[in-house]
């Protein structure tokens, strides 16, 4: 070989080492963020998922990508999604407890972070709360588990109602939970307990006509992904009817619904985001135990209280931790 041209072949790969090396310094870890229902409706969520990477050092864009994926509302569609994450493949996989139940199922060695309304443990994400084990550990902000405090506090703005309508959707374990608990609930205080289940669209509608036929004096709206996504025309079916209704999170009250009881799901994506954070430098999910959010809020709308002809009763407006006018 001529120098000059050993000169230049030397000089090429010298050249081309640092390139190469600042292209795998500058590869970014990939995270999966999956809903079971639309992630249109869900922009609270995902910033509040954002915001957990950023309090864990992570910012998107800057030292890690984020995949949105949703699957819609369908089992199928879902289990694609996930497969087509996994087989991108992504470092960690985060959402809802359905989604994340479908991860669970197709990975046992990407990290999986949830966030669940019910109790992980009988839903089959994990082995306990403390030691979760596996490749999944994530959050609870207890929704599926308030009912009863929930129908306890409708009684009080619906004092006259003999018959609650609940609306459930019955395709998880959570919704199971919170149904038997308030079914035992409304016997307890003598009250008749109505239950609609409702888990598509087109049910939304008909099931709520049919719980008024049935004269109704109030509604619940059960847990759950699927009443979130559709919580503005739940909340407009609920208004049109002129039904004093009870909510299990903050967003159906900001859309218009008269009152809410729970934990908040948008810090519990927060925490996610900060778990999903620590995966990503290195910790085990088996080792990070499932957090569970512990405040609760009552929240209440004075505007569509006053559309309803309602008056709130004051013991009912000192419990409240927000009053939205």
């Amino acid at each position: 070989m001529k120098r000059r041209d050993f000169i230049a072949l030397l000089g090429g790969a010298l050249g081309a080492w640092p390139l190469g090396a600042r292209a795998q310094q500058a590869a970014m870890p990939v995270v999966g963020f999956v809903r079971s229902e639309s992630l249109a409706d869900a922009t609270n969520l995902v910033t509040a998922f954002r915001n957990g990477l950023k309090e864990a050092g992570f910012i998107e864009g800057q030292n890690v990508s984020v995949e949105y994926r949703s699957g819609e509302g369908q089992r199928e569609q879902l289990q694609s999604v996930v497969a087509e994450l996994i087989r991108r493949p992504v470092s960690v996989i985060a959402g809802n407890s359905v989604a994340m139940l479908a991860a669970k199922a197709a990975t046992a060695t990407i990290p999986v972070v949830f966030a669940s309304g019910g109790d992980p443990v009988q839903q089959g994400l994990v082995a306990s709360l403390n030691r979760p084990g596996g490749n999944v550990t994530g959050i609870v902000f207890l929704s599926g588990t308030l009912g009863t405090k929930r129908l306890e506090l409708l009684h009080q703005i619906a004092p006259k109602a003999t018959a609650i309508g609940m609306l459930a959707n019955p395709n998880t374990t959570e919704t199971e939970t919170e149904q038997t608990d308030v079914q035992a609930a409304a016997q307890a205080i003598g009250m008749q307990l109505i239950v609609a289940d409702v888990s598509s669209d087109r049910d939304i509608e008909p099931a709520l006509a049919a719980l008024v036929q049935r004269g109704i004096g109030a509604l619940l709206v059960g847990a759950g992904g699927f009443m979130t996504s559709h919580r503005e025309r739940i909340v407009a079916l609920a208004t049109r009817h002129a039904l004093p209704a009870m909510y299990g999170l903050r967003e159906f009250v900001a859309a218009g619904g008269l009152m809410s009881y729970g934990t908040s799901i948008t810090d519990a994506f927060r925490q996610v985001g900060v778990y999903t954070g620590r995966i990503l430098k290195g910790e085990k999910p088996a080792d990070l135990p499932v957090m569970q959010t512990t405040k609760f809020e009552l929240v209440l709308n004075l505007k569509t209280a006053k559309t309803l002809g309602l008056a709130i009763p004051p013991s009912l407006l000192a419990l409240a931790d927000e009053v939205i006018e």
